[in-house]
């Protein structure tokens, strides 16, 4: 009787030491979100450029970390967690290109090309500030060069971090942010001279 007793109060004793390393580590797992939350949405927003794809990419990614048990044992977190982030909103990225191409396909029966249309340099300026027209020409970048001139300029992320989050060596992300500037500032150029005329 006496074995059964001591058992049962190990049994208990464990229990509880099990909701206490739960309660522990979702309580660090929370620390991470906090932390890390509005770095993950911007840098998911930099990939797919819409509000609630970028949310949803943030809400798989930390479902991704949470379930792999991962973010416990990461050295550098905010390389780390921008990786997953990019990964989830590349994955979104493909699913919504393709699903584009199948509801193109059945709707037309073929492949549909668009044309982009452009506004003049002077429509585009009108009513907007400096920052709204570098968004622009930042945007129109190939995604190459803005997707690491986005994180490292607008998320302060090193081009160690930049090149962890992309999956691309340092030296190219720091090839890719000159090409990028660069770029930039003929494009720039560009356009106050449209301006002027």
């Amino acid at each position: 009787m006496e074995i059964t007793a001591n058992a049962d109060l190990l049994a208990r004793e464990a229990g509880r030491v099990r909701e206490e390393q739960s309660a522990e580590r979702e309580a660090e797992f929370a620390g991470l979100v906090g932390r890390q939350a509005r770095l993950m949405f911007r840098v998911a927003m930099s990939l797919v450029r819409n509000e609630a794809d970028a949310e949803d990419a943030v809400q798989e990614a930390f479902l991704k970390l949470y379930r792999t048990g991962a973010w416990l044992s990461v050295r550098e977190e905010r390389a780390f967690v921008g990786r997953v982030v990019w990964r989830c909103a590349l994955d979104r990225l493909e699913r919504s290109r393709r699903a584009r191409e199948t509801s193109m396909r059945t709707e037309s029966g073929v492949e549909m090309e668009w044309a982009a249309t452009g506004a003049s340099v002077e429509e585009r300026m009108s009513g907007e500030g400096e920052r709204a027209t570098l968004r622009r020409l930042i945007d129109s970048l190939p995604e190459e060069l803005r997707r690491p001139l986005v994180l490292s300029a607008i998320e302060e992320m090193t081009s160690a971090e930049v090149g962890m989050v992309i999956g691309i060596p340092e030296g190219t992300v720091r090839t890719r942010l000159m090409r990028a500037r660069s770029e930039l500032r003929k494009r720039f150029a560009v356009m106050r001279e449209g301006r002027q005329r």
